[in-house]
């Protein structure tokens, strides 16, 4: 099994996917279907959407796009005259950026390496997201435990965990994998540059504790490739058959 789509409504699902396209280097897979090649996860976009905003206090939060430069990739959006904010290191979980999509969507970009720790020939200046991957699809939680052992009882490990208590939560990622992290201890930052690195997508929980988040309507559902039948999650997500 894997996560193999994430599915959202949109207002014209060529146009976003055309943006995702051009400036971020996925490809048109058909049938409303945009990604890279691989295991990861594809976006499938419905049409039917068009009055999204993005609010803090809604259960789906993001994409994350894991890649090996982001400086290449950051210059590449500039240039292109995409607003992407600037590169940063973020605490001990990662070098970043952020923007949205032209419907309000946020994407996260991650590198594979904490700055500074990135080879000096790594990535292709002209093609940034030759190697990019749909890395995390990012959803709020006030009971990390109740979504834990749903996502485990379908077949999902437990991966990593980041504490992020100056900003009022913790990180929970989980993933159809035998990989198992390279430190055993699953709260430690050696195992964060390992967990960008992994060729799949993984289901990662931004944890408030006690915290009620809002359904967001242009969410149509998580794919799932292998799973035998329709599921919800426990705040009432579709879980599909990929």
């Amino acid at each position: 099994m894997r996560l193999s789509g994430l599915h959202l409504r949109c207002a014209n699902p060529a146009t976003l996917g055309g943006f995702y396209g051009d400036m971020l280097g996925m490809r048109a897979l058909g049938d409303g279907r945009f990604g890279y090649a691989g295991e990861d996860a594809d976006l499938v976009l419905h049409p039917g959407g068009g009055g999204y905003t993005h609010d803090p206090g809604q259960r789906y939060w993001k994409i994350g796009i894991t890649l090996t430069n982001l400086d290449h990739a950051v210059r590449v959006l500039w240039d292109k005259g995409v607003d992407v904010s600037d590169p940063k290191q973020f605490l001990d979980i990662g070098y970043m950026a952020h923007l949205s999509d032209p419907e309000g969507f946020a994407i996260e970009l991650l590198q594979w390496d904490f700055e500074g720790n990135r080879a000096s020939d790594a990535g292709d200046p002209e093609a940034p997201f030759a190697e990019a991957r749909i890395g995390q699809i990012t959803l709020r939680s006030g009971d990390v435990q109740a979504d834990t052992v749903y996502w485990k009882d379908l077949g999902m490990r437990l991966l990593s965990l980041q504490d992020v208590s100056a900003y009022g939560f913790d990180l929970h990622f989980l993933a159809f994998t035998d990989d198992h992290p390279p430190l055993p201890d699953l709260w430690s930052a050696g195992n964060r540059e390992w967990l960008w690195r992994r060729p799949y997508t993984v289901l990662e929980f931004q944890h408030v504790e006690n915290a009620v988040f809002a359904p967001v309507p242009d969410l149509l559902g998580i794919e799932v490739a292998g799973l035998e039948r329709d599921g919800t999650d426990p705040s009432g997500i579709p879980v599909l058959p990929g």
